[in-house]
């Protein structure tokens, strides 16, 4: 599978990998005597011969993919996207769209109209840049910081306010936390707070994908907090002992809530994890717009075309607090922030890319912010006016036959109501 990488511009990204692999081959091979010595599969030969070596990391560094530079600049004439300009001002758009819809639904939940919110200030690329990749029978599990790729899906602000207040157009009934969306139009699974559970679980659909035949893959977004969970290492090894078409995208944004990668791990990062499970994995620059386009470009050709699960670690930097449950002034400096939002901003990035091309200029900025924000206010205007889902519906959607256990909890809520129904929220 690797030959056939190296005669396409990608090549650059993932011979890194390659040359890991290599590397611990290396090690396992200084083993062997004799081409007649037991070999264990996939590892090596052993033999009596004493040559010990103890490894801790590889002998190359992982190298970070970029297209473009702090300034718009592309880098190398042969990586020039080959987007047209009605894609790329669709891209921008999404990822204003996104920033704009973040700041007033923030605003809106510490003025007490949404009772939760995360925002994805920072990350705007690695959603529309990964999302812009992909095919629309492609299969998405997110974790909660990837409203973006459902926006460039066609999930439109009505339905992602209706989710945020919990209202009876929400398609999970009021029954989620806000930016907790879904979408089975859509093909992007209901977000799940728990970490890591949505691993295992694209791995298992790829599966079944590739046993139906499908010409899709599977794309599972997570962080770097995520990395650290059991369930990680669970679904990298099912997907590669199983050649499973998923890809396995992470946010390695800076922070799990408020603990800094320094003390999550040691190592170079999460890529180098996928090669230790033989999977094909690359490292990209997560505020380059272009760069996460690509590399998911290609991460999906490989899935799809050769069956097997890909890792891809996208460098990026959270530029808000984990969500408004947290203060992450707590934990990091302003410096270090404001340092990100000046000279590495992937929505400035962008903009100066097209503004190179003569493709935008302020008025349209303008136009853009202005309408973004009418449209995402009123949204919210429209979801706090819809009543709100029946009480009944607490307890459907997971029993095809009700046990009366359950029936007998209906009961005495609504008894409950009944008394102390002025004590809740309008009850329909």
């Amino acid at each position: 599978g690797w030959s056939s990488l190296s005669m396409s511009r990608f090549a650059p990204l993932l011979r890194t990998s390659w040359r890991l692999a290599r590397s611990c081959g290396r090690a396992s091979r200084s083993f062997a005597s004799s081409p007649d010595i037991a070999v264990h599969p996939n590892i090596g030969r052993f033999s009596s011969e004493l040559d010990l070596q103890f490894i801790s990391r590889f002998d190359e560094p992982f190298l970070t993919f970029r297209v473009m530079d702090e300034n718009g600049n592309i880098l190398d004439p042969s990586l020039e996207p080959d987007v047209s300009k009605e894609k790329c001002q669709r891209m921008y758009k999404t990822m204003v769209e996104l920033n704009v819809t973040d700041s007033i639904l923030y605003q809106a939940q510490r003025q007490g109209r949404l009772s939760f919110y995360m925002t994805n200030y920072g990350e705007e690329a690695t959603h529309i840049g990964s999302a812009a990749a992909l095919e629309d029978e492609d299969v998405v599990f997110g974790q909660y910081r990837e409203a973006g790729v459902l926006l460039w899906r066609g999930y439109s602000m009505q339905e992602m306010c209706d989710q945020c207040v919990g209202n009876r157009d929400d398609s999970n009934k009021g029954r989620m936390m806000p930016v907790h969306y879904g979408s089975k139009r859509h093909n992007f699974h209901t977000i799940s707070s728990p970490l890591a559970t949505q691993l295992p679980q694209a791995a298992g659909a790829a599966y079944a994908m590739k046993l139906q035949g499908r010409q899709a893959c599977v794309v599972c977004y997570f962080g770097d907090g995520a990395a650290s969970e059991g369930d990680f290492h669970g679904a990298l090894n099912f997907a590669s002992t199983l050649d499973c078409p998923v890809i396995f995208f992470c946010r390695n944004n800076g922070y799990a809530i408020s603990t800094p990668i320094r003390e999550q791990y040691r190592g170079d990062g999460i890529a180098v994890r996928g090669v230790s499970y033989n999977i094909r994995t690359a490292r990209c620059d997560g505020n380059d717009v272009w760069a996460v386009h690509k590399i998911m470009d290609e991460a999906r050709k490989i899935a799809i075309s050769q069956k097997v699960p890909v890792l891809i670690e996208a460098m990026t930097y959270r530029g808000g607090n984990h969500s408004t449950s947290d203060d992450a002034s707590r934990y990091r400096g302003n410096d270090e922030v404001s340092s990100w939002k000046l000279s590495n901003n992937p929505l400035a990035r962008m903009r100066m890319f097209m503004e190179k091309k003569n493709w935008w200029d302020d008025q349209q900025e303008t136009a853009l912010r202005e309408s973004a924000r009418t449209a995402i206010v009123q949204a919210l205007d429209q979801a706090e006016k819809k009543m709100l889902p029946p009480v009944h519906e607490l307890f459907t959607d997971v029993y095809a036959q009700v046990p009366a256990s359950l029936k007998e909890q209906e009961e005495t809520l609504l008894e409950h109501l009944k008394e102390f129904g002025s004590h809740y929220p309008t009850v329909n």
